[in-house]
């Protein structure tokens, strides 16, 4: 049986769930959909992007709107045009055996006159960006003073992107006895503000923890330089050969700015912003969802109608203002069940920024390395192997095996593997040895460890000891005598066995004699502390982390508390810098899947792999986008609203 007909749903939507070959609902439509249908009430749901929101209100919407009377009974706000034009694409799909149901997306870009022609023709069910439906309330061209259901989707984002007094208006001329549904990702104070002025007693249902990450989606930090940011996004894409991305950006300059440099430099990418038309931005969703394009450059305005299956990554080029919106990001990756991994690019000053979000979203990040070029190479050589290797061969090619045997007569298969890949490899060798190492060189913790307590580095003067960094400090409520027990009863060790112990906000400095150095390093490592698993490894410096001017230590961007994972050399000496390969979009030739190409001329687009038929230019790599690095940790300003 269906676990859909467990819901209770009519005949008609499970024909369409059916259809379009829903198998399980989601925790949230387990969760939503049963009491909606059951009773008439107020609703809160707070569920993570990509977990089938649409269809937890969609469903029960659909089936108690009344199909015979023509008109407007419920009312769906969406923050943006894209998402307003899925939610209602899905609708109609849901409702395509429901009789006499009408849907119209109400958004700006488009003709309004045409928008309320086919209100009036009749529209049980309107889907609205709210500054268009403000606009038509104004003019009069929408009357939704009777409706029975108002549903915010995405209401955190609505709200985040200044549509409060819109969103208040627009409920204010709706009738008490309505229905109201909330359903958001976060619950920030205006989001609980909304709900406590306009829902009477609202039944609240929770996917996961408050505000907190998908499980599917794991988080991935790389430290750069700010002038290698371009250059590490290129690297990472050229070390993921089926990246299928989003890129996140924070202004529609720097949106436009990434993607054409992508571009030249033969990446498959096409940006996404609000400056671009609605056809444009039509075209490039197409092309997207077509995988013609393999990395989408977008601002967290245009990507919220983003609902495409199996992206694999999503890039934070640049972290956004509000740590909320991390989670959006994040969101479009690992949906569905599948997995997905969310990478931010950040560079030292944006260290506290990962704490907080770490906090937001109740899940660690991973340091991780920029990959050298001798990696890099290795990867997508790998990645044409196995390419090879599951090609299906089309045996129209038997009618040139005499010809092409005639030209590789007497090579052995020794030869004829290392000639082949050689066309690769020789042209990535190359390109690589004349690029420098951009991995920062120093880790988390190392970084964490240089400065004493006046700012300056010192040199480690430990009398032949080992020091060891411990990710636990004065916020896990030690003070260099209590961690100094602890650590004696931890490792079993005797009084003066643990010595120079400095206890800082989030880590810590102590010494062993070096006979301890597999104990403690073994001990530690497997020990939890209140549910946080702790990290030692040998420091290298002595000291602390910095003080600000006022004293106060602020090494400890990491909240103490993440593993990093072990720094990885590059292995070619610094030459000059250059721009990476990588996908090549050529916009005249149909897309196919294959490894890297050797021609002079234009070729098809691949999935992975190199291009080599564009010249390259030296310096071309440090010309990312930068911009402050504010986070929220100030009063946020309204902003003006978009829609």
């Amino acid at each position: 049986m269906n676990k859909f007909e467990q819901l209770g749903l009519s005949e008609s939507l499970l024909k369409a769930i059916l259809d379009l070959g829903f198998e399980n609902p989601t925790e949230v439509q387990e969760k939503a959909i049963p009491l909606l249908l059951e009773k008439d009430t107020d609703m809160v749901a707070l569920a993570q992007t990509g977990t089938g929101k649409t269809a937890a209100f969609g469903f029960p919407v659909i089936q108690k709107i009344d199909a015979n009377n023509r008109n407007t009974q419920a009312l769906i706000l969406s923050p943006t045009r894209e998402l307003c034009l899925q939610i209602t694409n899905e609708i109609k799909n849901y409702s395509k055996y429901e009789k006499g149901i009408n849907v119209v997306a109400v958004y700006g870009g488009a003709s309004i006159t045409e928008q309320a022609r086919d209100i009036k023709r009749g529209a049980q069910i309107i889907v609205a960006t709210p500054g268009r439906m403000q606009d038509m309330i104004n003019r009069g061209l929408v009357n939704i003073s009777q409706i029975s259901f108002c549903i915010l989707d995405e209401a955190d984002e609505m709200l985040n992107m200044g549509f409060y007094e819109d969103i208040v208006n627009i409920l204010s001329t709706t009738p008490d006895e309505k229905n109201t549904w909330l359903f958001s990702a976060t619950m920030p104070a205006e989001v609980a503000r909304i709900g406590k002025q306009f829902m009477k007693d609202p039944i609240e249902i929770t996917v996961g923890a408050k505000n907190s990450g998908s499980a599917t989606v794991s988080h991935e930090f790389y430290l750069v330089n700010a002038r290698d940011r371009y250059e590490a996004l290129k690297r990472l894409a050229d070390a993921n050969p089926d990246i299928f991305s989003v890129v996140f950006c924070r202004t529609k300059r720097d949106t436009q700015a990434v993607a054409e440099k992508l571009i030249e430099d033969g990446y498959s990418a096409a940006a996404l912003h609000g400056d671009l038309s609605q056809a444009q931005r039509d075209g490039v969703m197409k092309s997207f969802r077509g995988r013609q394009i393999q990395m989408l450059v977008a601002t967290d305005v245009a990507a919220r109608g983003i609902d495409v299956d199996n992206i694999t990554h999503v890039v934070n080029y640049q972290l956004p203002d509000e740590i909320e919106t991390y989670n959006h990001r994040s969101g479009r990756t690992g949906r569905a069940g599948k997995l997905g991994t969310s990478i931010v690019i950040v560079t030292k000053s944006e260290l506290r920024k990962i704490s907080s979000i770490e906090r937001i979203i109740k899940q660690k990040f991973e340091e991780k390395t920029i990959p050298s070029g001798i990696e890099i190479c290795e990867i997508q050589l790998l990645h044409l192997a196995n390419k090879i290797k599951d090609t299906e061969v089309d045996h129209e090619i038997d009618n040139y095996l005499p010809a092409i045997n005639s030209v590789l007569e007497g090579l052995s298969k020794e030869e004829l593997i290392k000639k082949m890949v050689s066309v690769e490899f020789n042209r990535f060798i190359n390109y690589y040895k004349k690029t420098r190492d951009i991995s920062n060189q120093s880790s988390g913790s190392e970084r964490r460890d240089r400065d004493d307590r006046d700012g300056a580095p010192r040199e480690n003067n430990n009398g032949g000891a080992t020091r060891y960094f411990v990710n636990i400090g004065s916020r896990d409520n030690f003070d260099w005598m209590s961690l100094k027990d602890y650590l004696k009863e931890t490792l079993d060790l005797g009084r003066d066995d643990v010595f120079k112990v400095d206890v800082k906000e989030g880590f810590s400095f102590f010494n062993t004699d070096p006979e301890h150095t597999d104990k403690v390093m073994e001990v530690l490592n497997n020990v939890q502390l209140e549910g946080r698993r702790i990290n030692v490894e040998i420091s290298k410096n002595d000291g602390g982390g910095r003080r600000d001017h006022n004293g106060r230590s602020s090494g400890g961007s990491f909240g103490g508390g993440r593993s990093s994972a072990p720094r990885r050399e590059g292995s070619f000496a610094p030459r000059r810098e250059g721009s990476g390969g990588g996908f090549r979009s050529d916009r005249n030739s149909a897309p196919r899947e294959g490894g890297f190409r050797s021609d002079r001329g234009p070729a098809p687009r691949r999935e992975g792999g190199f291009s080599s038929d564009r010249p390259r230019t030296e310096g071309s790599s440090d010309r990312a986008p930068r911009r402050s690095e504010s986070f929220g940790d100030s009063p946020r300003p309204r902003r003006p609203r978009r829609d």
